[in-house]
């Protein structure tokens, strides 16, 4: 169960090697949360990220989790919520894999593009509804899903990996009021450029921001069971208005 301050004392992380999930979980297990499970292909870099979370003082596990494969979700993540933390329950999931893909050499390859849309959108979908139905059943729990910025209007330098976090961000949006007064909070983080391995070597847009401001308003939007969080929260103003720029004009924005 969360403690007095909202602090989950276990956490499942979908995308055990993110560096947002991991700036999350370092946060976090600093306060109170003391058992974590990180989901992932299995690899060095995810042995690593436990160990690193053991010498903090959490009892940390690796998962196999593949994004790829729904069909074994159900199967992997139920044995995870059959096991539970301290208490016996899963308190937080934090849904953080995602690729960002290369826009240019996914619209040549269509098989690329699919692979970024099975990733971002099919496999977030399959994941998030099995440890819905298991929160649910638990009668508290908060799921925490990371979409972008970047769903929020599509661009032409990438269309393709916006538009899976957009499909992403409404069905999270869905998922949160279809679990409305059942004691599960939903929460979906829209994050703006975040410096990382990920974006390494790309243009920097404005207003960036790093893994660790993300894992700082994940917490603070976890205390005040928030259903929407923007980092930097001066984006929603933002977007607000580029939603509503016209598209000959929004074509020629250096965003």
């Amino acid at each position: 169960m969360k403690d007095a301050f909202g602090t989950p004392q276990s956490l499942l992380v979908l995308g055990g090697t993110s560096e947002i999930a991991l700036a999350t979980a370092r946060r976090l297990v600093a306060r109170r949360t003391r058992t974590v499970w990180l989901a992932g292909r299995p690899s060095p870099a995810l042995d690593e990220a436990a160990a690193e979370l053991r010498a903090l003082g959490a009892d940390t596990r690796t998962v196999p989790f593949d994004a790829l494969d729904p069909t074994a979700h159900e199967e992997t993540l139920g044995k995870v919520f059959a096991e539970g933390g301290p208490a016996g329950d899963v308190d937080m999931v934090l849904l953080a894999f995602g690729i960002l893909g290369d826009q240019a050499h996914d619209e040549d390859d269509p098989m690329s593009a699919v692979r970024v849309a099975q990733t971002n959108y099919t496999g977030a979908v399959a994941a998030s509804l099995v440890c819905a139905r298991a929160l649910q059943s638990q009668g508290h729990g908060s799921l925490v899903v990371l979409s972008s910025v970047a769903g929020e209007r599509a661009r032409r330098a990438n269309f393709i990996y916006g538009s899976s976090k957009a499909g992403l961000d409404a069905f999270t949006q869905g998922l949160g009021d279809a679990l409305h007064g059942t004691g599960v909070h939903v929460m979906i983080v829209r994050p703006g450029f975040v410096r990382s391995k990920m974006t390494a070597g790309l243009v920097e847009a404005p207003m960036a921001t790093t893994p660790e401001a993300v894992a700082q308003a994940i917490e603070t939007g976890l205390r005040r069971r928030s259903e929407t969080v923007w980092v930097p929260g001066t984006l929603r103003v933002v977007m607000s208005a580029l939603r509503h720029v016209p598209r000959p004009v929004f074509r020629r924005l250096p965003v």
